[in-house]
């Protein structure tokens, strides 16, 4: 089944009335479905800052680029905890060519000091000899 197809799934399951939107009151049912609480205020308030065309309703479009957004979140949460563990204690926040070998070894991978400057030095956007997270997740999309 295509990922689109999925969504509209989802979305037909939490449109309980079938008029092809999502209002609050449906946001908080499915809220509370899943184990969740969330008041009218709470629901109304998600639904306007979702509601591309501002009628006070998601369509599958909107309810799409929520559960799109929220993956990239995921993922992005995900590299964030990958960077920490290169960018190790004491190397301030960046991955440096001692860190980054240590990882390594760490995973079974021999490689020396100078390796691992070449290494960075590919993806070393602004040339100071470290990665940064925003060079991090440019090496981790190659």
């Amino acid at each position: 089944m295509e990922k689109y197809e999925q969504y509209e799934r989802v979305f037909n399951y939490f449109d309980s009335n079938r008029d092809g939107k999502i209002c609050p009151a449906e946001v908080r049912h499915c809220v509370s479905s899943i184990g969740g609480v969330i008041t009218a205020e709470e629901a109304a308030a998600a639904v306007a800052l979702i509601d591309s065309d501002r009628d006070g309703l998601l369509s599958l479009e909107d309810f799409v680029k929520i559960v799109e957004g929220a993956g990239e979140e995921e993922m992005m949460g995900d590299l964030k905890a990958a960077f920490e563990l290169y960018a190790l204690q004491g190397s301030g926040g960046c991955i440096t060519p001692t860190s980054l070998k240590k990882m390594l070894s760490r995973l079974g991978e021999r490689r020396s000091v100078d390796d691992c400057k070449n290494m960075i030095a590919r993806f070393d956007l602004n040339g100071d000899g470290v990665l940064n997270f925003d060079e991090f997740k440019v090496m981790m999309s190659c």
